[in-house]
């Protein structure tokens, strides 16, 4: 292959990979989709390409549709059992971020969402909802028709917007004093506080430290609160499992504010919160250790600053 097709190619692999990882919600998984992409792209009789980005585009989307109905179709990705994997913010494969739909687009609460859809509706929302591609840009990436594409787009978005939360969100600052206040209440055991900075329809889930087979998931504030009083109380076991004390730091995680776990400078967990209208709205708890590999190795190229808990 010429130096010119691998430097076109290379001038959009960012936004093939933006692409992969909200289809796919695996930054490993997308890294591989683009370069099966590739392959294809050194493959293809070019000069017959009239629209590299178009071609690319397609060839990605189509792959990583493949990936998802094949992992379905081996019951290895089931909606309740996969959390998307966590990415650090300034990750590249969070681009873009221009408007509030492509920033919602890739939150750990959409993504999560974008897991009950179909893949079909899953595609269609992504390339529309994050990279603004008209319904007849999408019915020629995916093979469908114009009303097919405006089909799936609508019942995608009519399923994510009925699981969201409504109230304002919060400002970075806001969100931290809030989160702040309820780490406080949590790792202190005052119940009573924790259910008062929860909003009516909390939601948090969990993959369990990383142990569980099915994601865990609870939806009252007395529940939620429970949980979280449990979960963020030290004890001697938890420490054997992480690997020692645990500090705890702020960082924003797909695009919202969350508690990264560290160990001896290693990620051990994170956990990921939507704040609106001043109280926790959701919780989004990972620990497993292949969830974390890119946040880790991300984590240690960033100067982490004084911990929020330094000896938990």
């Amino acid at each position: 292959m010429d130096s010119a097709a691998v430097d076109q190619f290379e001038a959009g692999r960012g936004r093939l990979a933006s692409l992969a990882y909200r289809l796919l919600g695996s930054a490993a998984d997308a890294e591989d989709a683009v370069q099966d992409t590739f392959l294809r792209w050194q493959a293809a009789d070019r000069e017959r390409i009239e629209v590299p980005e178009a071609w690319l585009t397609k060839v990605a989307t189509n792959l990583c549709l493949d990936r998802l109905r094949s992992a379905q179709a081996r019951h290895e990705r089931t909606a309740g059992a996969w959390l998307p994997e966590p990415l650090l913010d300034g990750d590249p494969m969070l681009g873009p971020a221009d408007t509030f739909e492509q920033r919602e687009s890739v939150t750990l609460a959409v993504l999560t969402l974008l897991e009950r859809l179909s893949p079909a509706e899953r595609a269609v929302y992504v390339l529309r909802e994050a990279f603004s591609y008209s319904h007849a840009e999408i019915a020629a990436i995916l093979d469908i028709t114009e009303s097919a594409s405006q089909q799936h787009a609508h019942r995608a978005r009519t399923r994510v917007a009925a699981e969201r939360h409504r109230g304002g969100a919060a400002d970075p600052a806001s969100a931290r004093r809030v989160v702040e206040e309820f780490l406080a209440a949590a790792t202190s055991g005052r119940t009573d506080r924790l259910v008062a900075l929860l909003t009516h329809d909390v939601t948090a889930v969990s993959d369990g430290a990383g142990l569980a087979r099915r994601l865990l998931r609870y939806r009252s504030r007395e529940r939620v609160a429970s949980f979280v009083r449990s979960g963020f109380k030290p004890t001697p076991a938890k420490r054997r499992l992480a690997g020692g004390s645990l500090a705890m730091h702020f960082a924003r995680v797909n695009g919202t504010l969350a508690v990264v776990a560290v160990v001896g400078g290693r990620v051990v967990g994170t956990v990921a919160f939507e704040v609106s209208d001043g109280k926790v709205a959701s919780l989004y708890g990972i620990a497993a250790t292949d969830r974390l590999t890119r946040l880790d190795e991300a984590w240690q190229r960033r100067e982490p600053g004084v911990p929020v808990i330094d000896a938990w």
